[in-house]
């Protein structure tokens, strides 16, 4: 069983893009793959309850069949740092609560795949952020680069920081969010320089749902 938690240069980089084609890739291997949002905010109340568009996708690539609470165990309407909206509701986020949600898909999955809120430091209360987590749990990590302006400063800053932690940088994914610019192969070349990681490489601008349900074809998966 190996786990891995993807993180984003930003928030709106393409993490739920990435990590849907890395679980078609995953499942594409034969693998038994389960996806994992532990916390969301920006949800919806449906008939069903509350629901984030980004979990839904990860239960939907999933090759297991998961409900929607092992998918995404804390789910927030209000589209805001986490750790704002469930001091506001009074619903702490609780590191015991992610590790058990954790625990349950390992028991199940060959391959899970964790992901994270926003960026690499997202506050989940008032004294710890994601990374803290993700530190305790020892995760190794697979960082989406949103290609854009600043990309290059943001993406070498994550980079450091995860290393900082004693964490493995297991792989980075470009991810073309706007059409290529005219510095486009100039970002890409300053890049795989600059990021000492595995390159697992680029998806390119998708405007439709239905071309990210075909994005497994443009990665390949980490090694354990």
């Amino acid at each position: 069983m190996t786990r891995w938690f993807i993180t984003g240069t930003d928030t709106e980089v393409g993490k739920t893009v990435a990590s849907g084609a890395l679980l078609q890739a995953a499942s594409a291997a034969g693998l038994r793959t389960a996806g994992y949002k532990p916390v969301a905010s920006g949800c919806e109340i449906t008939p069903e309850g509350v629901r984030n568009s980004d979990a839904l996708a990860l239960q939907r690539y999933s090759s297991l069949a998961l409900s929607y609470e092992q998918v995404n165990p804390l789910a927030f309407v209000e589209p805001t740092s986490p750790h704002i909206v469930s001091a506001e509701e009074g619903r702490p986020i609780e590191f015991s609560a992610l590790s058990a949600g954790l625990r349950a898909l390992e028991q199940q999955a060959e391959w899970v795949l964790v992901e994270g809120a926003g960026g690499w430091f997202t506050p989940l209360s008032e004294t710890q952020t994601y990374a803290d987590w993700v530190e305790a749990q020892q995760l190794p990590v697979i960082l989406v680069v949103g290609v854009k302006l600043g990309c290059i400063n943001h993406a070498m800053l994550t980079a450091e920081a995860v290393k900082a932690r004693g964490l493995r940088l297991a792989g980075w994914i470009a991810n073309d969010i706007q059409p290529p610019g005219k510095r486009h192969a100039e970002y890409m070349a300053t890049l795989r320089q600059r990021i000492d990681a595995p390159f697992l490489g680029e998806i390119p601008y998708l405007d439709s749902e239905a071309q990210q349900a075909e994005c497994g074809q443009y990665l390949t998966l980490p090694q354990s």
